[in-house]
């Protein structure tokens, strides 16, 4: 279960939306908004968290969501993920989490170059958008419960 849960991470690894541009990291984040992003909506990112078609958050991680069963354990709790990193960091941990720890099973969901085994149709294109990542953030910036134990 564990394997294919990967394999299918690492396949969506080069997602469905366009090339971006290279980001500017700085003290362990990304300080400024995604090029071509609004300010994020967390309601829409909460979504993005909960869909198993799209991020595939909950294969990895659990989080406050009790309506979506079989949440993952490989990965931190999403719950008070708002109170252990600010945006930069959350910001970078989702655009492109190999840039924090080269060895993550974390895919990097803004970068779309520099990926190993991508079907051609999605080659040059990244998991999620700029705004969707965005919106992510601002969900996870929310979460400032304590994590299960």
């Amino acid at each position: 279960m564990i394997r294919s849960a990967l394999a299918l991470a690492c396949l969506l690894a080069a997602g469905s939306v366009g090339a971006q541009p290279t980001l500017a990291v700085r003290d362990g984040g990304i300080p400024d908004p995604l090029p071509g992003a609004s300010a994020g909506d967390a309601a829409r990112g909460r979504a993005i968290v909960a869909n198993r078609q799209l991020g595939l958050c909950l294969l990895c991680h659990s989080g406050p969501i009790p309506e979506e069963r079989f949440q993952g354990d490989l990965a931190p709790d999403l719950a008070g993920a708002g109170s252990r990193w600010n945006a930069a960091q959350l910001r970078l941990r989702i655009a492109d989490s190999s840039r924090i720890n080269p060895e993550t099973i974390m895919p990097a969901y803004f970068r779309s170059t520099g990926l190993a085994r991508v079907a051609p149709a999605h080659q040059g294109k990244s998991i999620l958008s700029a705004q969707q990542i965005e919106d992510v953030v601002a969900y996870l910036l929310t979460l400032r419960g304590e994590a299960k134990p």
